[in-house]
């Protein structure tokens, strides 16, 4: 199993976007195979500060996510938000 964190920094007016943009996607993405688990976390010192937290059958299974329609059509709508570059880092259970 694979685990992905991608770390987000929004600017403040677009955080709610962003928030409804997940709303709408997190249910496909789910669905997407390979994707065990995918939740949303917020920064409890900075509102603005976001992370998604998911878990993969393998980093296959996340590579064909992330060569998808789905993600290419998600990520081109949340990048313009950012107010700050992102930072994902894979992890594995040892």
């Amino acid at each position: 199993m694979l685990i992905r964190m991608v770390n987000m920094h929004f600017e403040p007016e677009k955080l709610s976007a962003f928030k409804e943009l997940f709303e709408n996607t997190k249910a496909k993405i789910r669905a997407f195979p390979g994707c065990l688990h995918l939740e949303l976390l917020q920064d409890k010192d900075d509102a603005c500060a976001l992370s998604t937290y998911s878990h993969w059958e393998s980093a296959d299974a996340l590579e064909s996510y992330r060569h998808s329609e789905l993600f290419a059509v998600t990520w081109a709508a949340t990048k313009v938000l950012f107010d700050k570059a992102p930072k994902a880092i894979s992890y594995e259970r040892l």
